[in-house]
């Protein structure tokens, strides 16, 4: 009976609350509606009203930020496009292109005069780690890496006719080398194929293994790439604590020193909320280090679980990192909005710095 009783009270109480909130909506309505009518000739006062913020209490989800003009993309096409993506069905492969939702897809796949670049992503599409900028896939125990995975991956590119490609893999801290062997030998049947093609192997950090570091640099590869992410103040909270900025400046520092030839590169996301002198510390310290290329791109917000973009650089301050990085003396820099670390790599002065080393 008690409980009969309950349940009775909270029905009507529920009906009150409800029919106070009917009468609130009603009389709001009626107060837009008279003031409408009042303001009809005055449009800038009806916006006004409806731009008012929500009473207090009921504030409104905050929402991600608006993309500014100068990151607004196209949808991607065109035949080498296509020709890219259907090959790389074909052959089972994975690109970072795709997996980490790269906004600049249909310019290198395209290949804007002449030239296409690709990013494939080796050692399958899951990654050990869960970086919190970063939308691949992610567990503890991956699918084993795939054995014919570097022959098709050299059939591909020899197919595409692409002059520059870029070899990268998801962190595998569950294989003893953290798969240094198999981009070796990705990178050694690219060149099996043809010699003429640039290839740029953008690698892990090996869990600080600098043997699986020496592997790699001794593969044959013309470029290699290793991404800081960040600024060193910044690294523990974007990305996952097993990475760190000291370990990968070892990582680029023991690859340069394994082969003098290459090329040492890294990348570095803008927007996380850095400051001015954490950026510049950051390049001298690379520059220091022999590292030869840099580059620097807007973060940004693959999902609503990632780090939220804490600003967007303009294209002018861009431009003046570009400068700073070029009076630091390093080879190459490309700084802009939409760079990713392998943006249209082949159609960079990369490209030609490397064809005039040979």
């Amino acid at each position: 009976m008690s409980h009969n009783i309950k349940l009775a009270n909270m029905m009507l109480t529920c009906t009150r609350q409800l029919g106070r909130s009917v009468r609130f909506a009603s009389s709001r309505a009626e107060e837009l509606r008279t003031k409408l009518r009042q303001d009809e000739d005055d449009p800038e006062s009806v916006a006004a009203m409806f731009a008012q913020p929500p009473p207090p209490g009921r504030t409104l989800k905050t929402e991600r930020r608006r993309l500014p003009p100068w990151l607004k993309k196209g949808i991607p096409g065109g035949k080498q496009f296509h020709k890219i993506r259907n090959g790389l069905r074909e052959l089972k492969l994975s690109t970072v292109c795709e997996e980490a939702r790269c906004p600049n897809i249909g310019e290198c796949w395209g290949g804007e005069d002449g030239t296409a670049t690709a990013t494939i992503m080796v050692l399958g599409d899951t990654c050990t780690r869960a970086c919190r900028f970063c939308s691949v896939k992610t567990s503890r125990a991956p699918p084993p890496a795939d054995p014919m995975e570097p022959l098709n991956t050299a059939k591909a590119v020899a197919e595409w006719g692409v002059d520059y490609i870029v070899i990268t893999s998801v962190d595998r801290d569950d294989m003893p080398d953290g798969g240094a062997a198999h981009i070796a030998e990705t990178v050694r049947e690219i060149k099996r194929l043809n010699n003429n093609i640039l290839v740029e192997a953008l690698t892990p950090d090996f869990a600080g293994d600098m043997r699986a570091v020496e592997v790699v640099a001794q593969s044959g590869l013309d470029v290699f790439a290793h991404n800081v992410e960040t600024v060193p103040e910044l690294q523990r909270v974007v990305r996952d604590p097993r990475a760190n900025f000291v370990q990968s400046l070892e990582v680029l520092k023991t690859a340069k020193k394994t082969n003098s030839k290459l090329l040492t590169k890294t990348s570095v996301m803008l927007g996380l909320g850095e400051t001015d002198d954490q950026v510049q510390n950051m390049m001298e310290t690379l520059r220091e280090n022999n590292v030869d290329v840099i580059t620097f791109g807007q973060y940004m917000q693959p999902t609503k679980k990632h780090k939220k973009v804490v600003e967007y650089v303009t294209p002018e301050k861009f431009q003046l990192w570009q400068d700073k990085a070029e009076k630091l003396g390093f080879a190459y820099v490309a700084s802009g909005p939409l760079v990713r670390s392998s943006y249209k790599a082949g159609e960079f002065f990369i490209k030609n710095m490397l064809q005039n080393k040979k």
